[in-house]
Order: C-alpha cells, then sequence, then structure tokens
C-alpha cells in the first residue's frame, strides 16, 4: 500500500514525524510531501497567484511552498503520478480538528483534497491543553492507537466521496476509554475575539483568539466524546447540498430557471410619457431599475433579437 502522508503545520513540525511513524508501522511505500512553512488555517485554498517551489528534502520526502491542498495535488498530479498513492494520512496536527474547525482546518483540506483526487483520506489531530503547557502535546497517544485504528476503519465499507476526521484526547493511550463514532460537533462563536494592539511604530494591528471557556458539547458530537475521554471519528463528506431542502423544498423555491416566474418587459423605443420614462415591470410590479441594470437588460433583448432574426433569415441572405 503507497501513503502520502502531509500536514499544515510544516515538514518540520513533530507531529509530521509522528504521522511518518504511524505510516510506517502500515507500509514500507511512504511519502511524505509537507509544506514548507505553517499553514495552520489555511482551509482547502490553492495557491493560484504565485509558482509552487518543489523542494526535496531527502529520500522520498519533499516541501512544498504552497498549502496542504497543493502538496496534495503536487504528490498525486506529479511526484506520484505514475503509481498514485492508495491512501492519504493528513496530520497528526497540533490541536484538535473539531466541530466548526473542520471548515478551517489545513489538516482536514490535505483529506478533502486526497478524496477528490479519488484517494482514501483520513485526518488525524491530537489534543493538547495550551493553557497548562503548550509544550506538552501527547503525539504518542496517536502513534500507540492510529495504526490498529486505522487498519479497522480501511477494512469498513465506507463511501469513497467520506474521508475520516479521527481526534485523539489530551491523555496518554493508556487513559483513553475507547472509540466513538460521532457527528459534526457546534463551536459557540461568542468565543472568538478580535484583540487589538499597537506596533512600534504606533500602528494598529490585530489577533484573532478565542476565550479559553468551557463549551457545551451536544450528546453524540466529537466534542462530547473528547471531554468524556474517547477517541473521536467523525465521517465527513464533501457534498454539501442540504438534501432535506432540496427534496421539501418551499412552494416558492424554484429548481430550475424555467421554474422562476421571471417576467421582464423592456420598452425598447425609449418613449416617454408625460415627459417621463416608463417604468418597466419586473414580477408584475412597477419597478426602476438603475441604468447600468436597464443598460444590462437591453443589450441581452438586441442579442435575442438578433439571433431569432439570424435564425428566421432566408439561406441566401446569410
Amino acid at each position: 500500500m503507497r501513503i502520502l502522508v502531509t500536514n499544515d503545520d510544516g515538514i518540520h513540525a513533530d507531529g509530521l514525524g509522528a504521522m511518518e511513524r504511524i505510516a510506517r508501522s502500515l507500509s514500507d511505500d511512504v511519502w511524505v510531501i509537507a509544506p514548507e512553512t505553517d499553514q495552520s488555517g489555511v482551509a482547502h485554498s490553492l495557491t493560484l497567484s504565485e509558482p509552487l517551489r518543489l523542494r526535496e528534502i531527502s529520500l522520498r520526502h519533499f516541501a512544498v511552498r504552497g498549502t496542504p491542498t497543493d502538496c496534495v495535488i503536487m504528490g498525486v498530479r506529479r511526484i506520484l503520478a505514475d503509481n498514485p498513492p492508495d491512501l492519504v494520512l493528513s496530520g497528526v496536527n497540533r490541536g484538535l480538528n473539531v466541530a466548526d474547525d473542520v471548515t478551517y482546518s489545513g489538516t482536514v483540506a490535505g483529506a478533502m483534497e486526497g478524496i477528490l483526487l479519488g484517494v482514501r483520506s483520513i485526518a488525524l489531530s491530537q489534543g493538547y491543553n495550551h493553557a497548562v503547557d503548550r509544550n506538552l502535546v501527547r503525539y504518542a497517544t496517536a502513534e500507540t492507537l492510529a495504526p490498529v485504528l486505522i487498519t479497522r476503519l480501511l477494512a469498513t465499507d465506507i463511501p469513497s466521496s467520506t474521508l475520516l476526521n479521527i481526534n485523539f484526547p489530551d491523555c496518554d493511550a493508556s487513559d483513553v476509554l475507547g472509540v466513538k463514532i460521532t457527528c459534526q460537533g457546534k463551536r459557540d462563536q461568542n468565543l472568538l475575539q478580535v484583540d487589538a494592539r499597537i506596533d512600534g511604530r504606533g500602528f494598529n494591528y490585530y489577533w484573532l483568539t478565542y476565550r479559553g471557556r468551557t463549551m457545551d458539547a451536544a450528546e453524540g458530537s466529537d466534542l462530547a466524546a473528547l471531554r468524556a475521554g474517547y477517541v473521536s471519528v467523525t465521517p465527513l463528506q464533501l457534498d454539501q447540498r442540504v438534501i432535506k431542502l432540496l427534496h421539501n423544498r418551499p412552494n416558492r423555491m424554484p429548481v430550475s430557471i424555467d421554474e422562476m416566474p421571471l417576467r421582464i418587459k423592456i420598452n425598447t423605443t425609449n418613449r416617454r410619457q408625460n415627459g417621463r420614462r416608463p417604468a418597466r415591470t419586473h414580477f408584475g410590479k412597477r419597478v426602476k431599475f438603475s441604468p447600468q441594470v436597464y443598460r444590462s437588460l437591453l443589450c441581452w433583448h438586441f442579442k435575442l433579437l438578433a439571433c431569432n432574426f439570424h435564425d428566421r433569415a432566408p439561406s441566401n441572405a446569410r
């Protein structure tokens, strides 16, 4: 089994070393392709405005000046293009990626890109308490428990469009109570703060911070499982459609252009009545369009007239 390892903390992060050791316990064919610098919080972003720089660190170890998504693309479509990986492992992240964090996480995004490219993918994160000791991250917990857990998960029938987001609690492996399949929780966004400061030259700058307060956790969520001392495994899908709304849509919600009751009457003669230009009609109501909107609609109107004339013109006139 060929495994591609990436992360968002950077090529020199301690968690990447832990992730590589986990991968090597599963296979001898392991390739490490990670960002040159810390890319925490970049989510599922691509580098489009500048070139990607690829640097070979050592045998099967590469650094990309880009995001975790860039790393996975470079791995699957460039470095391993002749023999793509069978599994993408993203992590081990320094800190949890749960609840709303998954929308910001570069670690989860690395697994997302793997899924988009047709490769089974798993994101792994290790919890720690930065208020107690920022340097105490128990990567050994993930290293001890992840190999067996990943092996069992790969043996299950998981849809190809689903990635797995695994989070390990902040405790020793011997103190973990078990594994729970969880749903994505919900953070209290009121904890998010903007910390305003002034630099040495008198200019304002800002940091985004979270207040350290315990949040309520819904039963069955990733937050609740980790708080109770369990490993959380959350299946995530990239399809972000609201299926319930699509199948039970209100009568006023159209699902296609043909169903939209849009009726616009345009006065192409631009005549004035009593010194005023006549108002246009939109959804049966008299409204006033701005000059920009009116010009745009008028342009499309003449294009449609030109198309109709072209279709009806005799062949010898074309």
